[in-house]
């Protein structure tokens, strides 16, 4: 594994929440002591000056990407940007030497130099490099991305994704989707439908109209399908949509009450809720063979569930015990054991693409909160608390979690939501209309 960055090294052991631990800083042959409390750690301090246009009808272009750059990277809570009305140093020509002694002088780390540009046939191109103050060079080699005019927001998420991956040592989670159920009119009569928007909540689109009700979308592993339960033939039913040519079918081989589907990490198989008069179990579905395989069969409600990342195992909610709490239990059935330890309600687990963790809504004391834990149940942490919070997902990469909250009152409100894993960095995430049941997409190819 090779040497991290002296601030790379602060990422990895905060976003771990680990113990103090000696890393070496790059160049410096020396052991740097860095000591960490609860994972908290001070924003690492860039300067993203306006990426340079390369055409004449570039310069909004090269504006946009940057923002958007910019928004990206301090949105993650690892990042602080220096104002530009305090940079020294002036980027008018994207290989123009830098000097780095303008970029230290106002204490910034690392620097982002970019262009974008038009070409003949009305693609656009983009640049970047990316610059380690401190040591005076580049850290890797520059990048460009080449793209049509509609794909400039993904190009801006391309190059975050380097800038994080290269500062962090861990894959970024910028260029990928939220599908999430759009809401609309009064709360008790609210209609629904299905949603994709970006991560950050621009390019919304509509994949369902709103004559039924939808929830828990659910993407496949490779974003090609979207599972989800819609009301549409009057009994809560799983559906399959393509999401190119938004076709839709209801799961093959499966009848009566099913819910809450969640594709296995392979997209194989589908995992689904399904029962009648009061009480649920849990099921798998092959989706080339339209065989079923019954997991659980309990008197109690059981639903929810959600492979491990290398799928040996499922995570569900279980009323069991008398109260809702969580489970793991063999990818085959078999014997579950609890793994929720604390006081409470426990529902809607899920489990960390990195497979550390485990996800979860928490109800308590009349609040609800979002909160973390290990797959054992130990080490367990809430991230948010509020009237109503629900329905966490994962970033791609682990450290970010979506999920929707709901405000009191008859006019209650359902917005969208991001927490990373300290709790420390909440943001709304906007949308037009209200919405609810968030599922994160894997990385866009």
């Amino acid at each position: 594994m090779a040497v991290l960055h002296r601030w790379a090294a602060v990422f990895v052991l905060a976003l771990a929440a680990m113990t103090p631990a000696a890393v070496t800083a790059q160049g410096s042959g020396k052991p740097l002591r860095i000591t960490i409390t609860d994972g908290v750690i001070e924003p690492l301090p860039i300067s993203i000056p306006p990426f340079v246009p390369d055409s004449p009808d570039a310069a909004q272009l090269a504006n946009d990407i940057t923002a958007v750059i910019a928004a990206n990277l301090t949105g993650s809570g690892l990042f602080r940007e220096i104002p530009r009305a305090a940079h020294i140093g002036r980027i008018t020509n994207f290989n123009q030497p830098v000097t780095y002694t303008d970029w230290s002088a106002i204490n910034s780390d690392a620097l982002i130099t970019g262009s974008a540009g038009t070409t003949s046939d009305g693609r656009i191109v983009v640049k970047f490099r990316l610059h380690d103050v401190f040591a005076q060079s580049e850290l890797g080699a520059g990048q460009q991305f080449v793209g049509t005019r509609d794909d400039w927001r993904r190009m801006a998420h391309k190059v975050s994704d380097q800038v994080y991956a290269r500062l962090t040592g861990e894959s970024g989670y910028f260029d990928s989707k939220l599908v999430f159920v759009s809401e609309s009119g009064a709360k008790n009569a609210r209609r629904k439908r299905l949603a994709v928007m970006d991560q950050d909540g621009a390019n919304v689109q509509y994949l369902t109209d709103d004559n039924s009700i939808v929830i828990s979308p659910r993407w496949s592993p490779d974003n090609s399908q979207i599972v989800y339960t819609s009301y549409e033939t009057g009994t809560p039913t799983v559906f399959v949509l393509n999401t190119g040519t938004l076709q839709k079918r209801p799961l093959a081989g499966v009848q009566g009450f099913t819910s809450a589907p969640r594709f296995s990490p392979d997209g194989r198989r589908v995992l689904y809720a399904a029962g009648q008069g009061g009480n649920s179990d849990i099921f798998v579905l092959d989706l080339a063979s339209g065989r079923s395989q019954q997991l659980t069969n309990t008197a109690a409600i059981e639903t929810e569930p959600s492979f491990s990342p290398d799928g040996s195992q499922i995570v569900f909610e279980s009323d069991r015990s008398g109260t809702q709490q969580i489970y793991v239990m063999p990818a085959n059935g078999g014997n579950a054991r609890k793994v929720s330890q604390g006081n409470g309600r426990y529902g809607t687990p899920v489990w960390s693409p990195r497979g550390d963790l485990i996800a979860f809504t928490k109800m308590r004391a009349g609040q609800f909160h979002i909160g973390v834990m290990r797959t054992d149940g130990s080490g367990e942490r809430e991230l948010t608390n509020s009237f109503l919070d629900e329905g966490p997902t994962w970033s791609p990469n682990g450290r970010v979690i979506s999920f929707f909250r709901e405000t009191a009152g008859e006019s209650g409100a359902r917005t969208l939501y991001t927490v990373d894993l300290t709790g420390r960095v909440l943001r709304p995430v906007r949308t037009p209309e209200f919405a609810s049941d968030p599922s994160w997409s894997a990385l866009l190819p």
